[in-house]
């Protein structure tokens, strides 16, 4: 066995155990009684905001101090405090760009090795074979920088399948990539577990993904309190209408949600145009060329395809966030009402009512300290009254579920619960067109649901919305029109 490898699957014991944000007044999780076998493969179910992540970041000991919250009872790993454990668990995060440290791709594989004194020529051995097992095929000199989401995903599944822990937490490591893409991380997921035999703690809302690689499923419910516990089929089978009620995807059950409708793919005044667009991070960079594409007023178009084709590179430039490398955007002349015709060109003001555009990760849109007062930053930027900024606010905080939360700082929600925010902070200001990255990630089956049919209503009334998107079953309630990349000849990674 190599040196620095773990000899033994870590176990963890929770007792009475909860945590509290310092800044919340309810904990997000409480009162958890589990115990994780050694070498046991746990799925961790539970609707958005419930205190999945909570619970593994403590498996992790990356909790901070008293200043960052309150913990009650206890939590070990192989019987002492996880923060003492050092190297016995690695973590991969719901937002992968978080996790990324180094400049190349190579060096942020081995950064954990390193920290855990591995000798260096076993280190780069770990690297390639973790690197071939996620399937991110790029030389280890590569940028991190220019890694598409889905690619940093890998990135950080790499760098924690590296250290080889005894304990392996991944946070929904497959929300963010394609299909191939999933199947390949769950496949080297399954190889890691089969050869050195780690335990597994997995959160993710998608039970269907895990199901028949796990030996148990444990289900917290929206109080933070475990509401189900036991074998996959069995759970899945006998709590069917708590899972259900929790907002947990269970597989089979039909959602509900309404078919995408089909356009004939026209129109005589398209809201936004591309003609013969390049695009890219940079003319070094180029991803795509001689783009040729429209979206059509009050329908919902989804761009589809591999992680690193350039899906969220299309999305900014048509939103006017980023400059076109060759060729141009062009707005309808009722969209840029008295602007140029490139957005590119429009300030920040102008695009506010006009293209609203939700990035890939949540954080990189926030700039308050709490939920309300994000939600109200549009409102106050177009100079509404206090009584329409307040109509606003509330209607989309009661519409996207985040009326508890209203005085929470936005760093501290869930997932799901940023994303949620993400999107209702952009419909504050009500823009004639909706550009949104990824809307679904880390949504339950609840939320979706809700997301969804919100989204299907504001098409419906005219808004043109553009989502970037590899969730099937929202393309298939909302691909009206699809707009399907792939890699380019010069591929290069957006």
């Amino acid at each position: 066995m190599s040196e620095g490898l773990a000899t033994h699957p870590a176990a963890v014991d929770a007792r009475g155990w909860g945590w509290r944000h310092a800044s919340r007044l309810r904990p997000a999780v409480q009162g958890v009684d589990l115990r994780v076998e050694p070498g046991e493969r746990v799925l961790l179910v539970g609707p958005s905001g419930a205190g999945k992540s909570t619970l593994l970041h403590a498996m992790a000991g990356v909790h901070g101090g008293d200043d960052e919250g309150e913990a009650f009872g206890e939590l070990l790993v192989d019987g002492i405090e996880p923060a003492r454990a050092r190297g016995r668990a690695g973590l991969v995060l719901q937002d992968p760009d978080s996790q990324v440290i180094l400049a190349r791709v190579g060096d942020d594989v081995a950064f954990g090795c390193e920290n855990l004194g591995v000798p260096r020529d076993e280190i780069w051995r770990r690297v390639h074979v973790a690197l071939d097992d996620v399937g991110l095929d790029v030389p280890l000199d590569h940028p991190t920088s220019a890694l598409s989401g889905g690619q940093k995903q890998r990135l950080a599944l790499a760098g924690a399948l590296a250290m080889r822990p005894g304990l392996l937490l991944l946070d929904e490591p497959t929300a963010n990539l394609d299909p191939a893409g999933v199947r390949e991380v769950r496949a080297a997921v399954e190889r890691v577990l089969d050869r050195h035999g780690s335990t597994l703690v997995v959160v993710e809302h998608r039970v269907d993904i895990w199901a028949d690689l796990v030996d148990r499923v444990v289900v917290l419910g929206h109080d933070g309190r475990l509401i189900a516990d036991g074998a996959p089929r069995l759970v899945l089978a006998r709590e069917r209408d708590a899972l259900l009620d929790a907002g947990v995807w269970v597989p089979g059950a039909p959602l509900g949600a309404g078919t995408a409708r089909a356009t004939d793919g026209t129109a005589p005044d398209p809201m936004i145009a591309a003609r013969g667009l390049a695009i890219g991070r940079s003319v070094k960079g180029v991803v795509q060329r001689g783009l040729e594409l429209e979206l059509l007023r009050g329908t919902s178009t989804v761009v589809t395809g591999p992680n690193g084709a350039g899906k969220s590179t299309l999305a900014l430039t048509l939103g006017g966030l980023l400059r076109p490398i060759e060729g141009r955007v062009e707005a309808s002349a009722s969209l840029s009402a008295g602007l140029r015709g490139d957005p590119i060109a429009w300030r920040s003001r102008d695009l506010l009512t006009r293209i609203g555009t939700v990035f890939q990760e949540p954080e990189h849109q926030f700039v308050t300290s709490t939920v309300r007062a994000e939600l109200e930053v549009a409102p106050r930027a177009l100079r509404l009254g206090d009584r329409e900024t307040a109509e606003r606010v509330d209607e989309l905080l009661a519409r996207l579920r985040l009326e508890r939360i209203a005085r929470a700082n936005p760093f501290t929600l869930s997932g799901g619960e940023k994303r949620r925010l993400s999107v209702a902070a952009v419909l504050a200001a009500r823009p004639s067109v909706l550009i949104l990255d990824e809307p679904t990630f880390g949504q339950d089956r609840t939320t979706w649901l809700e997301l969804t049919t919100l989204l299907r209503t504001l098409v419906d009334d005219g808004l043109t919305l553009l989502s970037v998107t590899h969730d099937a079953a929202y393309i298939g309630a909302l691909g009206d029109d699809r707009i399907q990349l792939e890699h380019s000849t010069e591929r290069a990674f957006a």
